[in-house]
């Protein structure tokens, strides 16, 4: 038989396939009684269909070609068309293995006597590349028993939805400040929560994830990030200038091409969805391109920042800082802003006496909060101090991404902020970071870095590990021992605010700075979380803070951050329980994003 004929053969084969499937779905609406023979076929086909499953996950070239048919009839399709023979297929089966084989949603259909169609929806992952869609199998019954006549795979489009999945037997805790629930099970349909509770019944076709001893929680959210900053000094030189090796050109260049790293090391850790408050104009289309990406955050974009001080730290042909100066510049700034797309209005409200003093900019922050409603945009800031913190309240912030560290917050600092519904994202860590930069350099020991699931991707550790190899010169010790007294005394400060915020009933969000030096992307959630904890806050309230709160401080809240029916299933497993001590937060297990799960281990894996 010439290859025309059996191609047109194998042709004809497919065609009888579909006519067949579209007919038992018109007569599906007539019951009819089972047939024996026919649950017979299925079963037989369901446990080759496993069986050739298994041998996949287990890399078992022997039994995974046992199962097909040997003869030059084996077809194969895929995006260009169909190829038959065996002897082709077997060579290309040593070809590679996937990383990550996970197979679900198998649905079996009897076409007629010994002709059994079967589909399975596949996630594999091959290094870092990693491909989604469905996978077709049809089963013949022949002298030798079953086999597999037709194998085929065709990959999703992107942003297709993933196939159901169910975590059974968890302890629940939703985000909302409950007690956590045992024995609760969460089913996933199309990406978003179909139930969750004690009550919530699976499905017996869905794929489960044995959740018993476990604990689930939303996805973790930082509200004060930053992509256009590396984690280091290279991403900072204002604060220690290395541009003569890291050239901040090529630097932000470099971020601007694959912000992908940063956003796989947020998952990995957990964080499934961000707030970008401050960037180059690039940071604006993260929310567009990470949009159908499951291994990506959710990204809000504030974009480029309106500063009180012409700050130097832009590029020839791009700026992330517009000077505020007036009510013009505040106009046309938010203008520009609204116009490309930013989810907020981000004010940096720096204050340096005698030239900038507080009072200089008050009219000009005003204008821009004038502008951001008219806009229908929130107005965020950076005050550190009390007075321009309260300044910015009056210009109607509604979000104030830092604690005041300069002094107590007072009473009608505690008025404005309720008066106005702010959620206040103390970020109690970030300045730290500066310190054990500077620290590494004069001791030339590389930072410790707390990632406890290695998501964070290795030039990023490289640049880390360069810190203690850089010029002594660089930093003096006493400059280190000055900067070490000063952040452990705004440290106390905003220790004692925060106590004073969370019992004024003011929402506090959890956010990080990260981008900043030693702030990393992802795994710095962590610490934020306990120095949260270790500042008066329960557990349950961090949690609260790192979820709920914070999807509302970015605008996210109708979809994300509880478990709810119908909001997206971003969701943690976790080894042990984050209500007892947020440390547990670091226990990851499974990571689910718009419905899609990967354990930890291929989590690692795919973020280096």
């Amino acid at each position: 038989m010439n290859q025309r004929h059996e191609t047109l053969r194998t042709a004809s084969l497919i065609i009888f396939i579909m006519t067949a499937a579209s007919a038992l779905t018109a007569s599906a609406a007539t019951p009819a009684t089972p047939d024996p023979a026919e649950s017979a076929d299925l079963a037989a086909a369901r446990a080759l269909f496993e069986r050739n499953m298994d041998a996949i996950r287990g890399r078992d070239r022997a039994t995974y070609l046992s199962l097909y048919l040997h003869t030059d009839k084996l077809a194969r399709t895929g995006a260009s068309g169909i190829a038959t023979g065996y002897d082709d297929f077997a060579r290309q089966r040593d070809v590679r293995w996937p990383d990550t084989f996970d197979a679900s949603d198998v649905q079996l259909v009897a076409l007629q006597p010994g002709v059994v169609y079967g589909t399975y929806r596949y996630r594999v992952r091959y290094g870092s590349e990693e491909h989604t869609g469905i996978s077709e199998r049809l089963f013949l019954k022949s002298g030798d028993g079953w086999r597999i006549a037709v194998t085929g795979a065709i990959d999703a489009p992107a942003g297709t939805p993933p196939p159901p999945r169910a975590i059974i037997g968890a302890t629940l805790i939703d985000g909302r400040g409950g007690p956590p629930v045992p024995g609760a099970n969460i089913v996933i349909r199309d990406g978003k929560i179909d139930c969750a509770g004690t009550d919530c019944q699976v499905p017996e076709d869905v794929a489960r994830i044995d959740a018993h001893g476990l604990w689930v929680t939303p996805g973790l959210i930082d509200a004060h990030v930053h992509f256009s900053q590396t984690g280091w000094a290279d991403g900072r030189p204002d604060s220690l200038d290395v541009r003569a090796s890291h050239p901040y050109e090529k630097v932000e260049s470099d971020l601007k091409s694959n912000p992908e790293r940063f956003a796989k090391s947020y998952i990995c850790s957990g964080v499934t969805s961000v707030f970008d408050v401050g960037g180059y104009p690039w940071t604006l289309g993260l929310e567009k391109r990470f949009a159908t990406d499951s291994f990506a955050p959710h990204v809000a974009a504030a974009g480029p920042l309106l500063s009180t001080l012409d700050h130097w730290l832009n590029l020839p042909a791009e700026r992330q800082f517009i000077h505020l100066t007036d009510a013009a510049s505040a106009q046309s700034g938010v203008d520009y802003l609204a116009a490309h797309g930013s989810k907020a209005v981000k004010v940096w409200y720096i204050v340096r006496p005698p030239d900038l003093p507080v009072e200089a900019s008050v009219p000009a922050v005003t204008a821009a909060g004038e502008a951001a409603r008219k806009h229908n945009l929130p107005l965020i800031v950076h005050a550190t101090g009390l007075a321009e913190a309260k300044a910015a309240l009056r210009a109607g912030a509604k979000v104030l991404v830092h604690s005041v560290w300069d002094l107590p917050i007072d009473d009608d600092f505690l008025a404005l902020a309720k008066q106005n519904g702010t959620v206040l994202i103390p970020t109690l860590t970030v300045a730290r970071g500066y310190v054990r930069m500077f620290q590494s350099v004069v001791d030339r020991k590389v930072p410790l870095v707390d990632d406890p699931n290695h998501c964070v991707d290795r030039a990023t550790m490289a640049k880390v590990s360069e810190t203690a190899s850089l010029d002594p010169s660089m930093v003096k010790a006493e400059t280190v021992t000055r900067r070490n007294t000063s952040t452990a005394k705004l440290e106390e400060t905003m220790a004692g605010n925060l106590k004073r915020l969370v019992a004024a009933g003011v929402p506090i969000a959890t956010g990080t700075d990260a981008g900043n030096p030693l702030t990393l992307h992802g795994p710095a959630i962590y610490a934020e979380m306990d120095a949260m904890q270790a500042d008066g806050m329960s557990p349950m309230q961090v949690i609260v803070s790192s979820t709920a709160t914070a999807a509302r401080a970015m605008g996210i809240d109708s979809h994300t951050g509880t478990i709810e029916r119908g909001k997206d299933a971003d969701l943690l497993v976790l080894g042990a329980d984050p209500s007892r001590d947020v440390a547990n937060f670091r226990k990851v297990r499974y990571v689910v994003r718009g419905g899609v799960a990967r354990g930890i281990e291929e989590l690692s894996a795919m973020a280096q």
